[in-house]
């Protein structure tokens, strides 16, 4: 099963943002008025306690409260315009961001002022919670499901110590490393810019765990291996969980798939261990595959899985898992995903979270030739919707793309990703954005296509992009 959503918090002063200018500030207008020095360059320099406590080291007893609404009258006016951000605090929040997260700012400081200071510097938070300190900052973190706790007190160590979570020391605030990981952090980052590297590299092990216990689960499988990178890595991750034994690939040999592709997924499972399969199918007699509407991707899966059912029941596996990754799942058109789920195929880098670029960033890790293959998807993504798919239209397509790929790398053109897009009589080729001119004006690139019978030939200017068929379709979600 997929991780819980990420929930991260964060202290305010110190952590986020320098606010000592505007509270100095503040300091010296309440000890102007009240008549009672207040040393604010020393107040400042231990910020992280409530303010009554701060207030307590300067005024009797009697006086606190009367100081401390005098500050709080102040604050809006004196402190908010002269905070600024903390190095990498932008950075940071945009790392949970792009991990789907969820943002808290937890802070000793009123709730008003925190969140007078959160919109004036524009911080791109979810909540903001004021008015708690040390194990009451832990109450709210297990309030709202966070496991991540970022400050720069020993406090907000304590904080996160309460709630069970992570608690990262930031040495921004006055308190030192050596003073932060003896206070309980587990770990201490130089500041805010590190957060986002460790961050991603939290997630990845988080999700890399959570891979393994669901593979684990299933008992066995046949992966379905196309030999791109998500099979690829979902097969080496079956192999680490179950054992080779329990683990085989199939890859489906048929029209629509490149021959390139075959033997280097027989060589990759080799390596791991693994019997490769390569049984046919036959989704050229499937009428909807053929008439290439936008649900053929339904089609094709259907064909695919009820092919490996009878392998898997052969060899004696549970499951059939497929490399769908959890952008896949978040995209809002992919039938193909729905005809496997329809026919009980599972999907374990979906259900642990891992995106595409994890894929990438754990097979690098791990040294898997694919970590960055290419996007290889089936000859009939190439064919414009409503053109009927035939094996010829597909071999042309092949043809088209080898013979082009040749010519580019005679002539030194160092393209990644390379499509030609059948449109009817036209081809449309795309290739890396910053190629394109390169390519337009590179004559034997026109002849390597036209050659492999196409009356004409375009160079997309937008460059390459998945799914670029799609934009053709009047209505993609009536084929969800």
């Amino acid at each position: 099963m997929a991780p819980d959503r990420l929930v991260v918090g964060f202290d305010l002063d110190m952590t986020l943002i320098d606010s000592r200018p505007g509270i100095a500030a503040v300091w010296d207008a309440v000890s102007s008025r009240s008549g009672v020095f207040v040393d604010s360059a020393l107040a400042v320099s231990r910020l992280g306690p409530p303010l009554a406590q701060e207030a307590a080291a300067w005024f009797p007893p009697e006086r606190v409260a009367e100081a401390v609404a005098l500050y709080r009258g102040l604050y809006p006016d004196t402190a908010i315009t002269t905070s600024a951000l903390m190095g990498g605090a932008a950075e940071a929040i945009a790392a949970v961001r792009k991990h789907g997260g969820r943002v808290l700012v937890i802070t000793a400081k009123n709730t008003p002022h925190a969140k007078l200071h959160v919109d004036h510097l524009g911080l791109d938070v979810d909540e903001v919670v004021g008015d708690v300190w040390a194990e009451q900052k832990g109450e709210v973190l297990r309030e709202h499901g966070a496991t991540i706790f970022v400050g720069d007190h020993l406090g907000d160590i304590r904080g996160a110590r309460a709630a069970g979570a992570l608690a990262l020391g930031v040495p921004t605030g006055g308190l030192s490393t050596q003073e932060l990981r003896e206070a309980g952090a587990d770990v201490v980052l130089a500041d805010l810019a590190d957060f986002s590297f460790w961050l991603d590299d939290h997630m990845l092990e988080r999700r890399l765990a959570a891979l393994e216990s669901e593979l684990a689960g299933l008992g066995s499988v046949l992966v379905a291996f196309s030999g791109g990178a998500d099979s690829a890595f979902l097969l080496a991750a079956a192999v680490r969980a179950l054992g080779p034994d329990k683990v085989a690939a199939a890859t489906a040999v048929s029209a629509s798939l490149p021959d390139a592709e075959l033997e280097p997924a027989r060589e990759f499972a080799a390596s791991l261990g693994v019997v490769h399969h390569t049984p046919r199918t036959d989704e050229m007699s499937r009428e909807g595959y053929r008439a290439n509407a936008g649900d053929r991707c339904y089609f094709c899966k259907a064909e695919l899985v009820e092919v490996l059912a009878p392998l898997a029941e052969e060899l004696g596996i549970t499951h059939i898992a497929t490399g769908t990754n959890a952008d896949d799942g978040r995209a809002g058109f992919r039938p193909g995903i729905r005809a496997a789920a329809e026919r009980g195929a599972v999907t374990p880098l979906k259900d642990a979270g891992f995106t595409k670029e994890q894929v990438r960033e754990a097979s690098l890790r791990w040294g898997l030739p694919t970590w960055d293959k290419p996007a290889a998807a089936c000859l009939s993504s190439r064919i414009a919707y409503g053109l009927t798919i035939t094996p010829a239209r597909l071999a042309r397509v092949e043809q088209a793309e080898v013979a082009l790929r040749a010519v580019l790398a005679e002539a030194g053109v160092p393209v990644r990703n390379l499509r030609v897009r059948d449109v009817g009589d036209a081809a449309r080729v795309e290739v890396d954005a910053e190629l394109v001119e390169l390519v337009t004006a590179l004559e034997d690139a026109n002849e390597a296509v036209l050659a492999a019978g196409f009356d004409v030939v375009e160079v997309d200017p937008k460059g390459f992009r998945s799914g670029s068929m799609n934009e053709l379709l009047p209505n993609p979600q009536r084929y969800r």
